[in-house]
């Protein structure tokens, strides 16, 4: 007994001397979407190999999305604060009141590309928006192509066939939008969308055109308002203890692939997964029409009203500088996006 312990206590310590090039590093990331979302595989999926592979296979990352004990939206940046994960990539209006300067990304008809939404938050991040995320690293801020609004039974045309209307919105800057329209936003996360237009408990779902392929949503759809009327945003953090404990050529390797890498990459992704939507919904005979230009300006003028209510709620909860954000914002928008309406 006494040459186990002994050969054990042995062991231990020459496991404890090895370098820290040998040994392995695992770390846990949580998102919210199902593990069949493309964005599992193109974005976190990539990144996570990408850091396996030049760190030499020293670092492992377990992937936990929607379903799993860490897929819950709501709770997710709380658990990479916490270090009940180390990464976490989470929707930025879930839960609600954080994060107010991020969301002026989410202002109704500022911004149409993922690409332009997802440069623009990452140029303003440094001055604007860092005081937001101090408990945490930032791995990159982004935003998905411009939302359209998705019906079960009736086609949208002008702004009085929303009224009175159950639609689904993803957070509290596009339930200001929908309101201004006469439709009556009901949250709800992405995986609860299907069931819920299945049943009626909702008239149509403001999403994007990705949620018609890895959700199935063409299947309890008919009919695909392309508006581009706004964009959702998202965080993509790290425990920062974590990080900062890490080797410095493996914290090297995260930096790299993260910020400007991701957003060089972000945009195209989700032209990609976008595509796969506009293919399913096009594969059951759903329809897809525009807003005249005329109806267009009558949205756009009308949702004037629900930003000028989130700067001033903005201003009232952590971002008094909530105008020249916006200002900010356009004109970073203005620079980056090519406009499609």
């Amino acid at each position: 007994m006494r040459r186990i312990v002994i050969g054990s206590m042995t062991a231990v310590l020459c496991l404890s001397a090895l370098p820290a090039a040998a040994q392995t590093i695992e770390l846990k990331m949580s998102h919210f979407v199902a593990p069949t979302h493309e964005w599992t595989k193109d974005f976190l999926g990539a990144w996570a190999s990408e850091v396996g592979t030049r760190t030499g296979g020293r670092v492992k990352i377990e992937i936990y999305g929607a379903g799993s004990t860490f897929g819950n939206a709501a709770r997710q940046y709380d658990q990479v604060v916490n270090g009940v994960v180390d990464i976490a990539n989470g929707l930025r209006s879930i839960p609600a009141g954080r994060f107010t300067k991020t969301s002026i990304i989410e202002m109704p008809f500022l911004v149409n590309s993922a690409d332009a939404a997802t440069r623009t938050l990452w140029a303003m991040y440094p001055k604007f928006l860092a005081d937001e995320y101090k408990e945490v690293k930032v791995l990159v801020l982004h935003a998905h192509n411009g939302a359209l609004i998705h019906t079960r039974s009736k086609q949208i045309a002008k702004m009085e066939d929303l009224k009175g209307m159950r639609i689904r919105s993803p957070g509290a800057v596009t339930n200001e939008f929908l309101k201004s329209l006469g439709a009556e936003p009901v949250g709800m996360p992405p995986t609860e969308i299907y069931e819920n237009l299945q049943k009626g408990v909702i008239e149509g779902v403001a999403t994007t055109w990705d949620l018609l392929n890895t959700a199935k949503l063409a299947e309890v759809t008919k009919y695909h308002l392309d508006v581009g009327a706004y964009v959702a945003s998202f965080y993509f953090v790290m425990n920062k203890q974590r990080y900062e404990g890490l080797p410095a050529d493996v914290r090297k390797a995260i930096d790299d692939v993260s910020g400007d890498w991701l957003v060089e990459r972000l945009g195209g992704w989700w032209d990609r997964w976008d595509e796969l939507g506009r293919q399913a919904a096009a594969a059951r005979g759903n329809v897809v029409n525009r807003l005249a230009p005329e109806e267009r300006a009558r949205w756009e003028k009308d949702g004037q009203a629900a930003i000028e209510a989130w700067l001033q709620r903005m201003e009232k909860e952590g971002a008094p500088n909530a105008r020249e954000l916006y200002t900010e914002a356009k004109r970073l928008v203005a620079q980056f996006e090519k406009r499609r309406f």
